[in-house]
């Protein structure tokens, strides 16, 4: 059996037009960008980059709508704690121990037929004792 494309113009997946905008956006923010989608053995992080001399670790989330909580809402304790376990490899791997570190979001809402809403929240989440009795 033969696949046959649908017509029409090429799309991307709604979470890489999100990344995509987000990585655009960080530029004109003035963040010097290092990589995107940096895979390891424990996952992936969207985006990492560099702000006032700390390495942003930084997660992207884009929907269509609000209907099911924002974009934000998506990143989790579970989330946060994947992205802490994967910066800190990053580091180790890049020999950056020791460096200062952020945790950013980026929530991309895009509405069909709208330009995408980008929110950055700086400082989103950081890794500490006050989290639930674990470091």
């Amino acid at each position: 059996m033969k696949l046959i494309p649908k017509p029409g113009p090429f799309r991307l997946p709604l979470g890489d037009r999100g990344e995509a905008a987000a990585w655009e956006f960080l530029k004109k923010q003035g963040y010097d960008l290092v990589e995107k989608n940096y895979h390891c053995k424990l996952g992936e992080i969207d985006v990492i980059a560099r702000r006032a001399g700390r390495i942003a670790f930084i997660e992207v989330k884009t929907r269509t709508s609000d209907h099911y909580g924002a974009p934000q809402e998506a990143v989790n304790l579970v989330k946060q704690e994947k992205i802490f376990k994967i910066a800190s490899w990053y580091l180790k791997e890049k020999k950056l121990s020791g460096t200062p570190v952020a945790f950013d979001v980026i929530s991309v809402l895009w509405k069909e037929g709208q330009p995408p809403e980008i929110k950055l929240i700086l400082d989103a989440f950081e890794k500490g004792e006050d989290r639930g009795g674990r470091s």
